[in-house]
């Protein structure tokens, strides 16, 4: 049976990854990889497709997810796969857009089964992550597996204690485990990318939040503690998603609130500039040559 062809996207956030998937001009369906827009009660803060975008195409593995529910990137990739499955039998391109580098990794490569963590060493672990919060443990991680620390945010706790408990445990690292997987033999792959330098992008991301707010991100976050009011819950640690929840339990104002929205924002492009450099075997294009980027598709596909 010939490997699925599938079409993955890539690019810093606020490129304008969506609107090229949607360009493409071949019967798609787009497939999100992003770790924030799986949570179903946050669809304007994580910026997932809108109503009238889903119109145009079928939108799998958005917002489904309780605030509740941890994702991982093995978790991720056999979701994926299952939705790959499911494109294909609709007789659409499945096309994978987002910003989630390890989830991307773990469909494309799979995952190496990393030996098992002593019990010990995830209980000190997890209790200093209580006592200490995840950037000190994040800023350790900086030293030990530099390439790993890029991708991961300061604030992620799920991420870091893993992370981290791994190298105690097994004295590896999380980049030198992954490196022992192997791509997908039933996935025939085209990368293509969106690039641009972080300083010409910065100003729009600001733009997009200040949009967010308008549209109503702040309402967004306020229903959304009424019916999750635990800031441990793994959603409260996502970009935006955390900024506002200190603004709506009145601990920041909402000036201050964007401005940590959109620092935090450019620090994440960034590090999704930093893992674009590494990936192997994507043409690049120019934010708005979309045209470029869908011939090289067509192409691609002989269409």
């Amino acid at each position: 049976m010939a490997p699925t062809r599938i079409v993955c996207i890539l690019g810093p956030t606020g490129t304008g990854k969506t609107r090229a998937a949607l360009g493409l001009g071949v019967p798609t369906a787009v497939i999100n990889y992003d770790s924030r827009q799986v949570y179903r009660d946050f669809p304007i803060i994580t910026a997932q497709p809108t109503p009238e975008e889903r119109a145009v195409c079928p939108h799998l593995l958005y917002g489904f997810a309780p605030p509740t529910e941890r994702m991982n990137a093995a978790a991720f990739a056999d979701l994926a796969l299952g939705a790959i499955a499911e494109a294909a039998a609709m007789n659409r391109l499945p096309v994978l857009v987002g910003g989630t580098g390890l989830y991307l990794k773990a469909l494309l490569e799979g995952m190496s089964p990393i030996a098992e963590i002593k019990k010990k060493i995830r209980e000190e672990v997890l209790s200093r992550l209580a006592s200490e919060g995840p950037q000190k443990m994040h800023r350790e991680l900086r030293k030990i597996d530099p390439d790993y620390a890029a991708v991961i945010h300061e604030n992620d706790s799920q991420r870091n204690a893993r992370a981290m408990e791994v190298w105690l445990s097994t004295g590896r690292t999380m980049t030198q485990w992954h490196a022992e997987a192997h791509p997908r033999a039933d996935l025939d792959v085209l990368k293509v990318g969106i690039h641009e330098d972080l300083e010409t992008l910065t100003p729009g991301l600001a733009k997009r939040i200040d949009l967010m707010v308008t549209e109503g991100a702040v309402e967004e976050a306020r229903a959304a503690w009424e019916r999750c009011p635990d800031p441990t819950a793994p959603a409260w640690t996502g970009i935006g998603c955390a900024e506002l929840l200190a603004h709506v339990r009145g601990e920041i104002d909402l000036f201050t609130a964007k401005r940590l929205w959109v620092k935090n924002t450019r620090a994440y492009a960034k590090r999704q500039i930093t893992w674009g450099k590494k990936e192997k075997d994507t043409q690049w294009f120019k934010k708005g040559d979309v045209a470029g980027l869908v011939e090289a598709v067509r192409q691609w596909l002989g269409a």
